[in-house]
């Protein structure tokens, strides 16, 4: 009470920092005058004048208010668009590294110009993320105008760009692009063998357009570059046959925490099934040697019965396309991981394809904490703020809108039945079609919008759908969907990025309708006759009330529902917007809806009546806070066990890199060599021990093994006196004697490429043998909850003994394949260690579905495939022994043309 009162006569918190921004604000403008006279010349002039003033040591701060009149005035030239004020306050909480909440048509796109120019002159590049190739495309051709016009180059991300075409659009003083393709490239250049062949250069500054998408509603989904493990198609689709024979009490669903599991009797009747179609010969389900079978009986279970066609997933082209939740787009190229996209794929019968491995992941959190300066922008944030200020250290400040917002939101109309809540929604339409009120109806599913579309066509009401099946229509249906009487069905409205302008959108219909080499006179006559157009048609609809927004459910979280809200009443324009319910929506079905089922029974509510009051909508902000705050304790719980593998991601990666960037590695492999002889001195002659105590005879088979030594190490313990320190010393010598042979024979060149080259690969693959193990340790290590220990402190342990292990056997394994190593000479095409990139797949992989993963960890002592500038180990097509490992769809080494699993690879 006492700080309402306090807020009305002082202000909010929020109120007063952004008063603070006016006097910025004042002397942005009093330079407009004086900026106004320039020539374009003059005007250009000035960032080459900024940047001199930077390098003088002045501060970005320094240069502000200057910088920002600058960037208005080129924007008055090249897009005819003139900041408002309260868009030079977005711009400064932008360049403060912090979340400007702008509502929908108060010009973000606009507004990040102005702390990306100011924040680009330093030179080290400043990045704009969007949702989607579509908006990085369109903000960078529509936006570079005003870089351009100022010397500053603009660079754009999307797919299929090719690594040189990456590299310089990188290399731009302002790159757009996706978050999905910023992080991708980030993970593949942390795979990359030379410095010059990474793409992106380091992390500067980047504004996340849509920021509460991508940081909060993705952030659960890490990115993940995998490679093909070993075929398991088959038995996806014989397992696939066995889910339907399973009874209702085989399983339990759980539809809150998204999980299905089978119960006892489900094991039981699933043993059963799988006796009958020879998969199980002995033993019972949960027996070591039958667990592939647990994790693919599982993944098909889960595809059946928590995954549902054209709501999670969508098939295109023969293909399983994931849909995105949150905007209902379809993720093409993503996968799920684990083997779920493969059990998808065989209960859908299509093409399965082959399993992955993880090569790296990085979840968004982590990625975008990279930068050393972050801020973001969005409609909607401020739901969002705590878990904002907690994960990325980043306040949300929300800037208020130009103009008055005079929207009016009337209260939910829950109903008993989805059929009567939707006759109630085909009956509001009709109303707004007749009156001529365009209409946007938002669903939360294709099915969903499908199925209201087939109840208008009944009513013979025209209307756009626009979901993840009508993607490349998105801009023009949403465009338009401010045209007198339009009605437009949309699945998740959250980043669309194209404004509904009341009457229509001018430069839509322009682009669209008038070909480009059209007759200039003629073309300007027809522009004006648009414009004519579309003016009288915005009067019609403001006589209308404006654009009326349907929400056809409440979504879990409450930035969803207000995103869509968001779509009418911009720039002061009127509008309404209406939320219509019934008991049957997930929402109301999962959290509670049997009270008030109950309840209206008792109050008599008759068939195609609705409760409408405050309360009602009070009670679904509360449940729709308590999803909130249990996703952001998932997604926390997820960012504390990530943030254990992040440390040891950076060490890898920085360690790489200084790899790649020095000249030679022969001092770390030398230190590696030695760090192996002291380690397996210490492991066979313990200390103060007698010499009967020592194990000789297994000291000089590992020296064999791991340094490719053969010394008489039982006739040097004979010898009078002799210790640990000297037997390590001869050691030491022995093996720093071989490997200076060895350069001497192949030349020092060669073998130094060598070295790097076998340092970079061994590194990769116990990396990525690491990160499985991680995976499998993180699957498991909940239960130890139940012997009342922290699960996360237990990871914690487990996983740096892990990191310490790894590097210890790395040190081994280059050890012994340095020792071991013959080299051939080769073709220069043959050279270069490449990873292909057919056989990687990105995938985003949501961890609230994972589960165990039955695929075994690969042979720590495998053999590698050497490759150097000049050299490569040699091979042998008869001899299976210097195969080292082969991929199972791989061609057969012994050149017979067939693939490794159908030749010597087949299983007995």
């Amino acid at each position: 009470m006492i700080g309402a009162i306090a807020r009305r006569l002082f202000g909010s918190a929020n109120d007063r920092y952004v008063k603070s921004l006016h006097k910025q604000v004042a002397a942005i403008n009093a330079l407009e005058p004086e900026i106004e006279p320039l020539s374009d010349d003059e005007l250009k002039a000035r960032t080459g004048w900024f940047r001199e003033r930077l390098a003088n040591g002045e501060e970005l701060d320094d240069l502000l208010v200057e910088a920002f009149a600058t960037v208005r005035e080129a924007s008055k030239r090249t897009l005819g668009q003139r900041h408002f004020d309260v868009q030079l306050v977005g711009g400064m909480v932008l360049h403060r590294g912090q979340i400007a909440e702008m509502k929908t048509g108060e010009g973000k796109t606009l507004v990040a110009t102005l702390a990306i120019y100011l924040n680009a002159l330093g030179g080290k590049g400043a990045h704009v993320v969007t949702v989607n190739d579509y908006l990085a495309k369109r903000d960078a051709e529509w936006m570079g105008q005003v870089y351009r016009f100022l010397g500053l180059t603009v660079g754009v991300i999307v797919h299929d760009l090719s690594d040189a075409e990456r590299r310089q659009n990188y290399a731009c003083d302002v790159t757009y692009g996706t978050n999905n393709e910023l992080g991708f490239d980030y993970l593949r250049d942390n795979m990359k063998f030379r410095l010059e062949d990474m793409v992106q250069r380091p992390f500067n500054y980047a504004i996340v357009d849509e920021v509460d998408g991508i940081l909060i509603d993705e952030a659960r989904t890490p990115l993940i570059i995998s490679g093909p493990a070993e075929d398991s198609s088959e038995l996806y689709k014989r397992i696939d046959k066995l889910i339907p024979k399973l009874a209702d009490e085989d399983f339990e669903k759980d539809e809150k925490a998204r999980a299905v599991t089978f119960t006892e009797a489900g094991n039981e009747h699933l043993e059963q099934l799988l006796r009958d179609v020879k998969l199980m010969e002995t033993g019972n389900l949960y027996d070591l040697h039958n667990v592939t079978l647990v994790h693919h009986a599982n993944q098909a279970l889960r595809a059946h019965k928590l995954f549902t066609r054209d709501v999670d997933y969508m098939i295109k082209d023969g293909k399983v396309v994931i849909v995105d939740e949150f905007t209902g787009r379809m993720m093409e190229g993503r996968r799920y991981s684990d083997g779920l996209h493969q059990a998808l794929e065989a209960k859908e019968g299509v093409e399965v394809q082959n399993e992955n491995q993880t090569l790296a992941s990085i979840t968004f959190q982590n990625y975008f904490r990279l930068y050393p300066k972050l801020a973001g922008m969005t409609g909607t944030a401020m739901t969002e703020a705590g878990e904002f200020q907690e994960i990325y250290k980043l306040e949300v400040i929300d800037i208020p809108t130009n103009l008055p917002c005079i929207r009016k939101d009337e209260d939910d109309e829950v109903y008993r039945t989805a059929e009567e809540k939707n006759e109630a929604i085909v009956t509001t339409i009709a109303d707004c079609y007749a009156r001529q009120q365009p209409a946007l109806v938002g669903t939360v599913s294709i099915e969903k919008s499908e199925h209201l579309s087939e109840l208008l066509k009944k009513k013979k009401i025209p209307h756009n759908v626009l979901n993840a099946r009508h993607h490349e229509r998105e801009a023009s249906i949403i465009a338009q969907a401010g045209a007198p009487g339009a009605v437009t069905i949309a699945t998740n409205m959250a980043g669309r990025g194209t404004d509904i302008q009341l009457g229509g959108n001018v430069d839509m219909r322009i682009r669209h309708e008038l070909p480009a080499d059209m007759d200039p006179a003629q073309r300007q006559q027809k522009i004006d006759q648009i414009r004519a157009e579309i003016e009288a048609a915005r009067q019609i609809v403001l006589a209308a009330g404006g654009l009326f927004v349907i929400g056809t459910e409440r979504h879990e979280s409450r930035r969803i529902d207000n995103q869509l809200r968001g779509r009418s009443g911009r720039q002061g324009d009127p509008g309404a917007s209406k939320f219509f319910l019934s008991l049957e929506d997930d929402l109301m079905r999962i959290f509670g809806s049997e009270r008030i089922d109950t309840m209206m029974r008792k109050l008599g509510l008759e068939k195609g009546e609705a409760i409408i009051h405050p309360w009602v909508n009070k009670a679904l902000e509360k449940a729709q806070q308590k999803v909130e705050a249990r996703n952001f304790e998932i997604r926390k719980n997820l960012l504390k066990f990530d943030d254990v593998m992040n440390d040891q991601r950076k060490v890898i990666y920085e360690q790489r890199k200084e790899q790649m960037d020095a000249v030679d590695v022969a001092a770390d492999v030398a230190y590696m060599r030695h760090e192996v002889i002291d380690a397996l001195v210490a492991r066979h002659i313990p200390e103060k021990a007698y010499v009967d105590n020592w194990d000789v005879g297994g000291l000089h088979e590992a020296c064999v093994r791991l340094l490719g030594l053969d010394l008489p190490i039982a006739d040097w313990a004979k010898e009078e006196g002799i210790a640990d320190t000297e037997i390590r010393d001869r050691l030491t010598q022995a093996s720093d004697r071989k490997m200076a042979e060895k350069a001497a024979h192949y030349g020092p060149e060669v073998m130094r490429n060598v070295e790097k080259s076998l340092l970079l690969q061994l590194l990769d693959q116990m990396w990525k043998e690491h990160l499985l193990t991680l995976d499998h340790l993180r699957q498991g290590i909940g239960l130890r909850a139940y012997g009342q220990r922290d699960p996360l402190n237990e990871y914690k342990r487990e996983a740096f003994n892990l990191f310490e292990d790894m590097l210890v056997r790395l040190r081994e394994r280059v050890t012994m394949v340095l020792s071991h190593v013959e080299l051939r000479f080769e073709t220069p095409a043959e050279l270069e260690p490449q990873r292909s990139q057919q056989e990687m797949v990105e995938t985003r992989d949501d961890p609230a579905f994972a589960q165990g993963s039955a695929r075994p960890a690969t042979d720590a002592g495998s053999d590698v495939t050497v490759r150097s500038r000049r050299a490569a180990a040699a091979l042998d097509p008869a001899d299976p022994a210097t195969w080292g490992r082969v991929a199972r769809n791989a061609p057969c080494p012994c050149g017979s043309g067939k693939k490794y699993k159908h030749c010597h690879g087949a299983l007995e």
